[in-house]
């Protein structure tokens, strides 16, 4: 109970929230760290997924990689990128890293998406005249949509709470609140900084599920 008060304590002291060590600064660090590995992956894997999805050829070699990739700790990823001359590039190695880790889950969901369309819808749609093109932003893609969104919102979160690694490398970003902790030897810091990490990607979630729900019907669906 101490140990809880003590948490609550170093939370609620107007000190710790300002200035460039404040939970604040650090706040916004790692929303913007984890928004910009989030959209660079997006532009990576999305494009991918969606064209193997629409062909049908080489996507389950292209998920099988990713899940690969999946099992390969992030941490690793990051120690042997600074090893090499991407380490003297400040933030490279860990949005690379990111990067990399958030792949998997986009693909595979778009991917899966886009398979699980309904294949008549499909010949229908050939049938009316369309191209290919407009057969995957007119037909596929709506109907494929919660799926791709369901592995965006898991990329989202999983992101938040690795981007803390970002610390280790002397990144900047919540970790560094939880690493301040570890090195003052001070234990109600670091709960307080986990606690922190845990809201935001809670509060992530939350956004995802919030704008689903706003979202038109189509969006809103859930695949069979």
């Amino acid at each position: 109970m101490n140990t809880l008060a003590e948490v609550w304590s170093w939370l609620t002291t107007a000190a710790h929230w300002s200035g460039e060590m404040g939970i604040w600064h650090r706040l916004v660090q790692h929303f913007w760290l984890t928004v910009g590995c989030l959209a660079v992956s997006c532009l990576i894997a999305l494009p991918v997924a969606l064209t193997l999805g629409h062909l049908g050829r080489g996507g389950a070699l292209a998920v099988n990689l990713a899940n690969i990739g999946r099992a390969v700790p992030t941490f690793a990823i990051l120690v042997l990128l600074l090893l090499t001359p991407l380490g003297r590039h400040g933030e490279w190695p860990t949005v690379i890293a990111l990067v990399l880790f958030a792949i998997p889950p986009l693909l595979t969901n778009a991917y899966v998406g886009m398979r699980e369309v309904d294949q008549d819808v499909v010949r229908a749609a050939r049938g009316m005249g369309m191209t290919g093109r407009q057969l995957v932003w007119r037909v596929e893609l709506p109907l494929a949509f919660p799926l791709v969104l369901t592995g965006v919102r898991i990329a989202a979160v999983q992101l938040v709470a690795t981007a803390t690694l970002a610390a280790l490398v002397g990144g900047g970003g919540l970790g560094r609140i939880i690493t301040a902790g570890f090195n003052l030897a001070s234990t109600p810091q670091v709960v307080a900084g986990a606690v922190v990490v845990a809201v935001f990607a809670l509060l992530m979630e939350a956004a995802f599920e919030a704008g689903q729900r706003c979202a038109p019907a189509w969006a809103r669906g859930r695949m069979r």
